[in-house]
């Protein structure tokens, strides 16, 4: 039986989703990557509430990255502004959430932004 990509894809993200949750102490950083743009969030699931968050089409970043989301520079670009917007609430500590995907490419630009810029995972 052939199953799509998208369905592998939402398999993978249910079953990372049963072992990690975020927590005020310990918020989440979840990453959803499509084929154009990439988006991070820092959030509390105790409060379903989203503390901080970035992405490629962003009002700060989208006259840097010149129409360009789909690369790892503009990856990097979205982990360094989640980071920094996540310690000015304070936030130092977070759970990663690859949301599905594998930890390559865009995914990992992203984390190890994230961290190069401040935050611990």
């Amino acid at each position: 039986m052939l199953v799509s990509r998208r369905a592998q894809t939402q398999r993978r993200h249910r079953r990372v989703r049963r072992r990690i949750s975020g927590t005020a102490q310990r918020p989440r950083l979840a990453v959803f990557r499509s084929n154009n743009h990439i988006y991070a969030q820092v959030i509390d699931d105790g409060a379903q509430s989203t503390l901080a968050a970035a992405s490629t089409i962003d009002k700060d970043l989208r006259n840097q990255l010149a129409g360009l989301g789909a690369n790892c520079q503009a990856s990097q670009a979205v982990g360094k502004l989640v980071a920094e917007r996540a310690l000015a609430k304070g936030i130092r500590s977070v759970v990663f959430d690859r949301g599905g995907k594998l930890y390559h490419g865009r995914v990992k630009a992203l984390a190890d932004a994230a961290r190069d810029a401040g935050l611990v995972f």
